[in-house]
């Protein structure tokens, strides 16, 4: 375990906003085309607080965007 590593329980999926350690509950999917391929499709992890402006983030870049649910699978 690292510094990095205290506070945060690796079990949960947390949220990609920085500074939150919020649980996700959704999927942010986009890719940037001027360098991703049509298939390439990143994920950032959102919670309820912070789905609508990582959203609003991507799509004021003009970066195809597709928000969708967020369920864990098991490992």
């Amino acid at each position: 375990m690292s510094l990095f590593d205290l506070g945060n329980d690796p079990s949960v999926a947390q949220c990609s906003r920085a500074g939150c350690r919020a649980a996700a509950s959704s999927r942010v999917e986009w890719r940037n085309p001027k360098i991703h391929t049509p298939d390439r499709v990143k994920v950032w992890l959102a919670c309820d607080e912070h789905v609508e402006y990582l959203r609003d983030f991507l799509a004021a870049r003009e970066f195809p965007v597709r928000v969708v649910a967020f369920e864990r699978t098991a490992e």
